[in-house]
């Protein structure tokens, strides 16, 4: 008998990944395809989801032509993507108009509006409405596009339109669903009354009717999309989510007391409790990975994304000694940035490139400062590094009533255990790193195997797919060193907000004028 083998389809932010498990989480093969990112206007990002669905399809052809087994093997898929990347489609199923990807913060003053009402909803999501999230986004796209919207028979995320291109069935994912579109399962779904109020009763009949749990059979791969994927029709397809929700799974951090960090462009914490804890920027979540449960939701807009945007802006010269040096440029400044002393210098980063996740602020910009004459690159580099640490800390002290054993984390950030070791010391956790570092990948895999009837659920997938290979323990001495820089860190939001968003409007008003 030919051996079993699951496929997890991940669509980030700037590339579709696909892999081929087999049932006990041991990859077989992985594929990948980039596609663009379009910024109109700052704070402005889009995709063409007609591009995602041929590189996921190209990937998937690739990735096949790379293995040798049997079309009948691949018994179940899943798949994942960014959330509150949302576009429109029209009653025939055409996509009106480009995607608006998940850091566009153009939705900020219908963000504002919603926050305004004090619905019951709201207190799910912490009080404050995301500019990131869908409701504020499809404001925008009815306020704003009026004709187009007038078209849409359907307003749907990444997510929807790959489940929906591989089974011919619309549905929505209560992970999405959950953390951006308003839907709480405890009070029935979706709020009438609360969609009337902010003007966007009309969405109701555009989104997705059905509501599906991740892992749950969403349908069953047809003829179409067989023959462009290169896979055999009738393959189980499971109800996904986001890619942080599948890096949770894939990371095996659905047990309460587990703290999954997906470090990617952005990070994202997620934890599932048995009770919820509500407050203010608090996030919490009925039902939304795995049901009884309740997740907290945390992490910032732009982590990976600025170290990124460092390196492409200013690392010219250690591109290239990397190059001579036969290393990856990460590595040669990760380097560099181990020579730094801790606390780099006295530099403080605020990595709010695209606004702050953790205070819900649209309008959050960047600050770099405790700059002299004597810093260097490495040491801004380092600070970089050291303010993403410090997010992710502010992100878990939000939640202040639960203890964590550990992180579990994937995604690029993972890569390096330099910053892996920040995070440990800075957050006085220790790190796990798992067998797989394509946890999300993984995880939308595991779905793929829960819907095909493989395992009962994620936690008994996780007992058979996911395997922890390293520990980072923290180290006590710095941890009480950071105190003091976490403490600037704090402050400097509090102290320069004010200023930020003088800069930020003016800056909107002159680009609309």
């Amino acid at each position: 008998m030919d051996e079993k083998y699951v496929l997890g389809i991940d669509s980030g932010t700037e590339s579709v990944r696909v892999g081929l498990f087999d049932l006990r989480g041991r990859p077989l093969a992985y594929a990948s395809r980039e596609y663009p990112t379009f910024y109109p206007h700052p704070g402005w990002a889009e995709q063409d989801a007609e591009s995602i669905w041929k590189c996921t399809c190209l990937a998937i052809r690739e990735l096949l032509r790379n293995t040798r087994i049997s079309q009948d093997s691949i018994v179940g898929i899943g798949a994942d993507g960014t959330t509150s990347t949302v576009g429109m489609a029209d009653e025939k199923n055409r996509v009106l108009r480009k995607l608006i990807l998940w850091s566009d913060v153009r939705a900020a003053s219908q963000a504002a509006r919603i926050t305004e009402t004090h619905h019951e909803v709201l207190k799910y999501i912490g009080g404050v409405a995301s500019a990131e999230g869908m409701t504020a986004k499809a404001l925008w796209l009815k306020e704003n596009e009026p004709d187009l919207w007038h078209k849409a028979r359907r307003v749907f995320e990444t997510t929807d339109y790959l489940t929906f291109k591989m089974t011919g069935r619309w549905t929505a994912s209560i992970f999405n669903a959950s953390v951006r579109w308003n839907y709480v399962s405890t009070l029935n779904g979706w709020r009438e009354d609360f969609f009337e109020q902010i003007g966007l009763k009309d969405v109701l009949e555009k989104w997705p009717e059905e509501v599906l749990s991740m892992g749950e059979l969403q349908g069953e791969l047809t003829e179409e999309a067989a023959e462009e994927m290169g896979l055999r029709a009738g393959i189980p397809v499971a109800q996904g989510g986001t890619d942080a929700a599948a890096g949770m799974i894939g990371l095996g951090a659905c047990t309460p007391g587990r703290l999954a960090l997906i470090l990617g462009s952005s990070s994202v914490l997620l934890a599932n409790r048995e009770k919820p804890y509500f407050a203010k920027h608090t996030i919490m979540l009925p039902d939304a990975v795995v049901k009884g449960l309740w997740l907290w939701v945390g992490g910032e807009a732009s982590t990976g994304s600025v170290i990124r945007w460092f390196k492409d802006q200013f690392c010219f010269e250690e591109n290239e000694e990397a190059k001579r040096k036969n290393m990856r440029i990460y590595e040669l400044l990760d380097k560099k940035a181990a020579e730094v002393q801790l606390g780099s210098n006295g530099i403080i980063v605020l990595q709010h490139w695209q606004g702050s996740r953790v205070y819900l602020d649209p309008l959050s910009r960047g600050v770099i400062w405790g700059l002299t004459l004597a810093s260097t690159k490495a040491q801004i580099y380092r600070a970089i590094l050291e303010g993403c640490a410090y997010s992710t800390k502010l992100s878990i002290d939000t939640n202040q009533d639960m203890d964590f054993d550990g992180m579990w984390v994937c995604g690029g950030g993972a890569r390096s255990e330099f910053f892996l070791q920040i995070h440990a010391d800075v957050c006085n956790l220790p790190v796990y790193l798992t067998e797989v570092p394509e946890a999300v990948c993984l995880g939308s895999a595991m779905l793929g195997a829960v819907a095909a009837g493989c395992y009962k659920d994620v936690f008994e997938a996780a007992e058979n797919m996911v395997h922890i290979k390293q520990k980072i323990e923290p180290d006590k001495n710095n941890n009480k060193q950071y105190e003091f820089y976490y403490r600037m860190y704090r402050e400097t939001y509090s102290h320069m907000k004010d200023l930020i968003h003088q800069v930020a409007e003016h800056h909107i008003h002159t680009n609309k004028t």
